[in-house]
């Protein structure tokens, strides 16, 4: 699904990813370890579009996405990719069932078409009686879970998370590991997720560790 290849990225005169090469499967949960600095982000960010690598090649489900100019590339990207961050970014004056439905608004697909499909990832995530709830009603892991419906919604090729549990207490990170994964079971959905926690790393499917911008094992 993910092919990347001779990815070097710099700011100013820090080299952050130094030539990485890396492929993903369709339905693999990935996890990114490594210590602050290592290129985690950077590397996640890039390979999600949110950033453009200054040499290197991508494409996603065979889509060269570093040949995309930036209109073409915003509209892949609410398409065909999913974030989920260390903070949920949920808009507070707008409910669960309103923040899950912005993407697919945004993707101008007809609004009860999206409504029905957030609703339905709601309940799949345990949070069918939270519909109407605003996020400030909301418990943490109750927030990064319509989070990750958000990131559903327009059933993307693959979700990109980093540092996802980084904010939650250890019952919730727990839960939203598990969610990942009953995700990649039953909706065959692919992750890429950077993280400290080892445990989430240890469960992934496939676990790679970075180092100074490079990947070393």
């Amino acid at each position: 699904m993910i092919v990347a290849k001779g990815i070097h990225k710099s700011f100013d005169k820090l080299h952050v990813l130094k030539g990485i090469d890396l492929e993903v499967k369709k339905a693999e949960v990935v996890s990114i370890v490594g210590t602050s600095g290592a290129g985690k982000t950077t590397l996640l960010h890039i390979l999600g579009t949110l950033d453009r690598a200054d040499q290197g090649s991508i494409e996603i489900n065979n889509t060269p996405i570093h040949t995309l100019r930036d209109r073409e590339l915003s509209r892949f990207r609410n398409s065909n990719i999913g974030f989920v961050f260390q903070f949920h970014y949920l808009l507070p004056e707008f409910t669960a069932i309103e923040n899950v439905c912005m993407p697919g608004f945004i993707a101008k697909t007809p609004a009860a078409t999206v409504r029905k499909k957030a609703g339905e990832l709601l309940e799949l995530l345990g949070l069918k009686d939270r519909l109407s709830h605003k996020p400030s009603e909301l418990s943490g892991g109750e927030q990064q879970r319509v989070a990750v419906a958000r990131a559903l919604i327009n059933d993307p090729s693959v979700v990109f998370a980093d540092e996802p549990s980084g904010n939650l207490d250890s019952v919730n990170a727990r839960e939203l590991h598990k969610l990942f994964f009953h995700l990649r079971d039953t909706l065959s959905q692919t992750f890429v997720i950077a993280t400290h926690n080892e445990e989430l790393a240890l469960m992934a499917d496939r676990k790679i560790t970075m180092r100074d911008g490079l990947i070393i094992e």
